[in-house]
C-alpha cells in the first residue's frame, strides 16, 4: 500500500464509491496520567453504504497496534489487514458496519492527541488537531474533507477533569470506582473528519452565553465556554474573549442569514499548538499563548481578536460548506481571512485593523508569491504532503486581499447575498470553486470566469509604478499607471494574461507650512493591460508624493516614480493618514526585498521614521523587518554599524517613549533583540538585576526572558543564570524560554548538545525543538554555526522518513543554513537539489527549495547594500 500519503485521485475513487452514515468513537484516555504512558485504547464504529458490493475499500489508522477488526459480523485478522496506515476492507456490501479496536499513540508534536505535562503542578492536559488528516491517528476514518457523518464520541478519563467534544454533553459523567469517568456527547451534524475534536484535562473553564432573536421572532441561545491550563488561569482574561465572540456572532449573523448551527461554542486555549487555532465546530482550540502572561501592546490583542473571528468565520466557511479535496483549501481560509478582517473592523474596538493587514498580513502573502514554489490560489494538490505546505500567504491573505478586492468588483451586498446562497444550497455538503462562483454570479449579474482565471487560477505577484509628466507650470499633463505583469517576475507563471486591477492613485503634498503630507486628490482607475492612464488627475500640481494602490484596494507590489521616493527618503513621517503611511513603508520593504534599495537605506528610513509611527503593529511590523535587514540582507562589511546605528536608535526611543505605553514596551523588546555593545549588554544586566530603570517599563516575567535571551546569546549570562531565571519561572512558558536561552550560548559544545537534540533524537517535545532551534540559530554566531551546513544537506532525508510532517517540517525550514549567506552555500543547496531529484520527496524540496530562494534573494541584497 502507498502508505500515509492519500492522494487525490485515491479520494476521489473512494468518494465515489462510499457513503458514510455515521461514526461512533470510544477513547479511554486513562492511561494519560501514568509517567510513561501506554497507548490509549481507540474503538470505532463506521456504518457506510458502498455503490459497488463486492469491491474493496480502506480505512486509514496510523497506529501502533490494532487488536481486532469486525466487518459486517465478520472477524477480520489485523495482521493481515492493518499495515501501519490502513485497513483493507475486501468484498463489501451495499449496507456496512465496520468496528476497529486499536491502541493508538499519544502525541509530542501536537499531531493527532498531543499529551502535556503541566511542570507546575504535574498536571496531564490533552487535546487533538488534525488537518489536514490527523484523526487517523487517534480513531479509524475515510480521512478526507468529502466523506462527512455526525460523529459520536465517549470519552473515558480521569474524574476531575474537564472533558468536551464538538458535541453538546449527553448527560452527566457516569462514574467509575477507579476515580475515572465516561462522558458521553450527543451526535454532531455532519462534518469531516478533521474538524472532530476532544480536549481533556484540569482545564479551568469560564462561561457566558449569547442570545439574539431574530426578525421572526426566534430566539438563539448559544453557551459560550473559555478554557485554559488551570495554572495559567489568573492570566486569563476570559471577558475579553466572550466581548469579541459576542461581537462576531453578531456581525456573521447580520451578514450570513444562517444561524450558527453547531449549538455550543467552546474556545479552548492549549498547550504546545502547532498553529493559531482550529476551527473545531462547537469547539475551537488555540495556542495558549493567546492567554497573556504579561504586559503586551494592543496589537496582541487585535492579532487574538483576528484570530478568534477568522475561527468564527469558519464555521460557515469551512465547517458547515466545506471543499471536496485540498485543491479548493482556499475556499474555507481566504474567506476566513477576509470575514475575519472585515468582522475585526466592523465589529469590535480594533477598527484600524486593515492598516495591519495591509502592513503585515500582505507582507506575508507577497513574499509566498515571488517564491520559485508560488502556486495560484486553486493550487494542485496531488496529496495529503502538498495539502500541508498550502496553508501558506497565498491560501489566505493572498486569497483575502482578492476577495477584498472582488466585494468591490461585483459590490458587497451582491458578495454577501452570494455567500447566503451558498451557505443554504450546499449547508453540510462539499463544494467546488464553480459552486461559489455560479452563486456569485447569480447575485451579481457578472460572469465570474475570467475573474477566477485571473486572480485564482494564475499565480504571482503583479508591480504597480507611476508614471507623470508635467507642463511649464508644474501640472500633470499625464498620469500613468504602467503594470510589471506575474510572468517577468521569478517563480511566477510566465505568459500570464493580463489581471485586472481595479486601483486608487492618491496625491499628497504640504498644504500651507503645515509640515504635514495630505492627500489633497484621489482618483480610481482600471488597469488591466500594461498601462492605465488616470485621467481624472491631469492638471492637477506636482504633488510631493503619488501613491499607488492609495487604500489598499488591490493586490500588488507598489513602486514609487523618481521624485516621490526622494519624499519618502525625506518625508516619510509627515504622512498624517495611517494606512497611506503603512503602503509606504510596505513599498519600501519590497524595495530592499528586491534588491532595489539598499538595506542600509531602508534602515536608514526605520531610525528616522519609525519613532513618529502611530500604529503599535506598523511598529512591531518594522522592528522585524529591520532586525531581519541587519541580519540577512546588510552587506556583511556593514552589518556590525548597522547593528549598532540600530541599537543606539532603539535605545533613544525607549527614553523619548511614553512612560508604561505599548511603545515603550515595543522599543525595549526591539533595544533587546540588538544589544551587543558591552554598555548595551551592560543596561540589559541591570534592568534584570533592579539596578536600571526606565520610567514607566515594567520589566515583568516575559520581558526579563526578552532581556536575558541576549546576555546568553553574547556569553554574558552562563547556565547559572539561565537556571536561576528558571527558577523564578517554573512553567511551561518558562522552561521553553530556558531552552532557548540554553541553547543560544556561544559554545560549540552546547550548539553541539542542541544540534543532536533536535536532528539526532526525537524526543522532543514540537515546542521544545522550536526553542531549540530559535536558540540554535542566534544570527551573530555564523561561524559557529558554519559546520552544521554540511550536516544539514546529509540529514533531512532521513528526518523526513522517519518523523511526522509537522516534526520534519519544523527542522527543515528551521535549520537550512539561512545565516551562512555565501555562494557555496547556495551551491551545496543545489547540489541536493540535483542529487536528490526523482528521489527525495516533492513536500521536502519544495521546502529546500524556498529556503534557497530565500538565500539567493539575501545575496542579491547584500550585494546592492555593499554597492557604493
Amino acid at each position: 500500500m502507498p502508505g500515509e500519503n492519500l492522494t487525490r485521485e485515491e479520494a476521489r475513487e473512494r468518494a465515489g464509491l462510499l457513503e458514510v452514515e455515521a461514526y461512533e468513537v470510544e477513547l479511554d484516555l486513562r492511561a494519560a496520567v501514568a509517567a510513561e504512558p501506554a497507548p490509549f485504547r481507540s474503538v470505532t464504529t463506521v456504518r457506510f453504504r458502498c455503490a459497488q458490493p463486492g469491491a474493496a475499500g480502506f480505512l486509514d489508522l496510523v497506529a501502533p497496534d490494532v487488536t481486532a477488526v469486525t466487518l459486517n459480523g465478520r472477524d477480520l485478522d489485523p495482521g493481515s489487514v492493518f499495515d501501519g496506515s490502513r485497513i483493507e476492507l475486501a468484498d463489501l456490501a451495499a449496507e456496512n458496519e465496520v468496528v476497529v479496536d486499536a491502541r493508538c499513540a499519544f502525541s509530542r508534536t501536537g499531531e493527532g492527541m498531543h499529551r502535556f505535562v503541566d511542570p507546575e503542578d504535574g498536571e496531564v492536559y490533552l487535546y487533538t488537531q488534525y488537518e489536514p488528516a490527523d484523526a487517523r491517528r487517534v480513531f479509524a476514518a475515510f480521512e478526507q474533507p468529502d466523506l462527512k457523518a455526525p460523529f459520536t464520541f465517549t470519552v473515558t478519563a480521569p474524574g476531575h477533569w474537564t472533558v468536551l467534544s464538538g458535541g453538546a454533553l449527553a448527560g452527566r459523567p457516569e462514574e467509575h470506582r477507579d476515580g475515572s469517568a465516561t462522558w458521553r456527547f450527543e451526535p454532531t451534524k455532519p462534518i469531516s473528519t478533521y474538524i472532530t475534536a476532544v480536549v481533556a484535562g484540569p482545564y479551568t473553564r469560564v462561561e457566558d452565553r449569547y442570545t439574539r432573536t431574530f426578525d421572526d421572532g426566534r430566539e438563539l441561545v448559544v453557551p459560550l465556554g473559555a478554557l485554559c491550563r488551570r495554572s495559567l488561569a489568573r492570566h486569563f482574561d476570559a471577558d475579553d474573549v466572550f466581548t469579541v465572540t459576542k461581537q462576531g456572532l453578531d456581525f456573521f449573523h447580520d451578514h450570513f442569514d444562517y444561524p450558527y448551527p453547531w449549538g455550543k461554542y467552546d474556545q479552548a486555549f492549549v498547550p504546545e499548538y502547532n498553529i493559531g487555532a482550529m476551527e473545531n465546530p462547537g469547539l475551537v482550540t488555540f495556542r495558549e499563548e493567546f492567554v497573556f502572561r504579561g504586559k503586551v501592546t494592543d496589537a496582541a490583542y487585535e492579532r487574538r481578536a483576528n484570530v478568534v473571528l477568522h475561527e468564527m468565520a469558519h464555521m460557515w466557511f469551512g465547517d458547515l460548506v466545506t471543499m471536496e479535496w485540498w485543491d479548493d483549501l482556499w475556499l474555507k481560509e481566504s474567506f476566513a481571512d477576509y470575514m475575519g478582517a472585515l468582522a475585526l473592523a466592523e465589529a469590535t474596538r480594533f477598527t484600524g485593523s486593515w492598516i495591519t493587514f495591509a502592513n503585515r498580513r500582505k507582507a506575508w502573502a507577497y513574499r509566498a508569491d515571488q517564491l520559485p514554489t508560488t502556486h495560484p490560489i486553486t493550487a494542485d494538490i496531488p496529496d495529503l504532503e502538498a495539502a500541508k505546505l498550502n496553508f501558506d500567504g497565498i491560501t489566505y491573505a493572498k486569497g483575502a486581499a482578492v476577495l477584498k478586492q472582488l466585494v468591490a468588483y461585483v459590490g458587497r451586498d451582491a458578495f454577501m447575498e452570494g455567500a447566503r446562497r451558498y451557505f443554504k444550497r450546499h449547508a453540510f455538503r462539499n463544494t467546488r470553486l464553480a459552486d461559489l462562483l455560479a452563486a456569485l454570479a447569480e447575485t451579481s449579474g457578472r460572469d465570474m470566469s475570467a475573474w477566477a482565471r485571473s486572480w485564482l487560477q494564475t499565480a504571482g505577484v503583479d508591480t504597480l509604478t507611476p508614471q507623470a509628466t508635467y507642463d511649464a507650470g508644474d501640472r500633470i499633463t499625464e498620469l500613468a499607471v504602467l503594470r510589471e505583469g506575474p510572468g517577468s517576475g521569478p517563480g511566477a507563471a510566465a505568459g500570464a494574461p493580463p489581471r485586472p486591477h481595479r486601483v486608487a492613485v492618491g496625491l499628497y503634498a504640504q498644504p500651507g507650512a503645515s509640515g504635514e503630507l495630505v492627500r489633497y486628490a484621489r482618483a480610481e482607475v482600471d488597469v488591466a493591460d500594461g498601462h492605465a492612464v488616470v485621467e481624472e488627475l491631469a492638471g492637477q500640481p506636482r504633488p510631493a508624493l503619488i501613491l499607488v494602490n492609495d487604500d489598499d484596494l488591490t493586490f500588488c507590489k507598489t513602486r514609487f516614480d523618481e521624485d516621490s521616493l526622494d519624499t519618502v527618503r525625506e518625508r516619510l513621517g509627515d504622512l498624517t493618514d495611517p494606512l497611506a503611511r503603512a503602503i509606504a513603508w510596505a513599498a519600501a520593504w519590497d524595495l530592499t526585498r528586491d534588491g532595489l534599495m539598499p538595506a542600509r537605506d531602508y534602515l536608514a528610513l526605520v531610525l528616522r521614521f519609525a519613532g513618529r509611527e502611530t500604529d503599535i503593529g506598523v511598529l512591531q511590523g518594522l522592528h522585524q523587518q529591520a532586525q531581519y535587514t541587519v541580519d540577512h540582507y546588510a552587506a556583511p562589511g556593514h552589518r556590525a554599524a548597522a547593528e549598532r546605528l540600530l541599537a543606539e536608535g532603539a535605545l533613544s526611543e525607549l527614553r523619548l517613549a511614553p512612560p508604561g505605553s505599548d511603545h515603550q514596551l515595543a522599543w525595549a523588546r526591539f533595544f533587546a533583540s540588538v544589544a551587543g555593545t558591552d554598555q548595551d549588554l551592560q543596561l540589559l544586566r541591570g534592568l534584570l538585576d533592579g539596578q536600571a530603570k526606565i520610567d514607566g517599563l515594567d520589566v515583568d516575567q516575559e520581558l526579563r526572558w526578552d532581556l536575558l535571551l541576549p546576555l546568553a546569546a553574547h556569553g554574558v549570562a552562563d547556565r547559572a543564570v539561565i537556571d536561576a531565571e528558571l527558577a523564578r519561572d517554573d512553567t511551561a512558558s518558562g522552561r521553553r524560554h530556558q531552552v532557548r536561552c540554553l541553547a543560544a550560548r556561544p559554545d560549540p559544545r552546547v550548539k553541539e548538545q542542541a544540534w543532536a537534540a533536535v536532528v539526532d533524537s526525537d524526543e522532543l517535545s514540537n515546542a521544545i525543538v522550536e526553542a531549540t532551534i530559535s536558540g540554535f540559530t542566534r544570527p551573530g554566531q555564523r561561524e559557529l554555526l558554519a559546520p552544521y551546513a554540511p550536516r544539514y544537506f546529509a540529514s533531512i532525508e532521513q528526518i523526513w522518513r522517519e518523523r511526522t510532517i509537522e516534526s520534519a517540517m519544523a527542522v527543515v525550514r528551521g535549520l537550512y543554513p539561512a545565516l551562512q549567506a555565501r555562494s557555496r552555500t547556495l551551491d551545496a543547496t543545489d547540489a541536493w537539489l540535483r542529487d536528490t531529484e526523482g528521489t527525495a520527496p516533492p513536500a521536502l524540496r519544495r521546502l529546500v527549495r524556498e529556503a534557497r530562494d530565500d538565500l539567493a534573494r539575501a545575496l542579491r541584497a547584500q550585494a546592492r547594500d555593499g554597492q557604493g
